[in-house]
């Protein structure tokens, strides 16, 4: 922890929409004590507008929210992290590198809602599931008792979390 904020990675593969929305998502509700970052194994040109435009009538913050490589977290001068969560299977497929601060790291699978089909309402339906889904887990890990708990413990309550069906 640095400044008295964790700091918090999401991984996932184009860095366009789930880890945009957790990294949003714990920005806002984490009040201070937390400050997310997202990016991925291969970085989409743009974030999703759907995603932008689901944040922004959601009332999360998007004017940081930009896709970034993995490595500009793991690079030689970077700020030590003490979460890292991959929220796509291509993400925790991928070898990553050890990170600052030799974070807690867990996966979080989360399905991708650019690949939802069917009618619009369909494909925004799966985008808000998405989201919903995110603000569960990231409400309850950040009601965790991080200063109760030590490091094996934490990592057990961090992966029950992923491997919830909450998202």
């Amino acid at each position: 922890m640095q400044d008295g904020m964790y700091r918090v990675l999401f991984l996932s593969r184009r860095n366009s929409a789930r880890s945009v929305m957790a990294e949003a998502i714990l920005n806002k509700i984490g009040k201070g004590r937390f400050k997310a970052f997202s990016a991925a194994v291969d970085p989409a040109p743009m974030i999703e507008p759907a995603v932008l435009e689901l944040l922004r009538n959601t009332d999360y913050p998007i004017e940081e929210l930009t896709p970034r490589h993995f490595r500009a977290f793991a690079d030689a001068g970077a700020a030590e992290l003490d979460f890292v969560f991959t929220l796509s299977d291509t993400a925790a497929g991928e070898a990553l590198p050890e990170w600052p601060g030799l974070p807690i790291t867990s996966h979080w699978r989360c399905p991708d809602p650019v690949l939802a089909e069917g009618e619009p309402w369909e494909r925004k339906q799966a985008f808000m599931q998405v989201l919903a889904g995110l603000e569960r887990r990231l409400n309850i890990f950040i009601n965790l008792p991080f200063a109760s708990l030590d490091r094996m413990s934490l990592q057990h309550q961090i992966k029950g979390i992923g491997d919830s069906d909450t998202a």
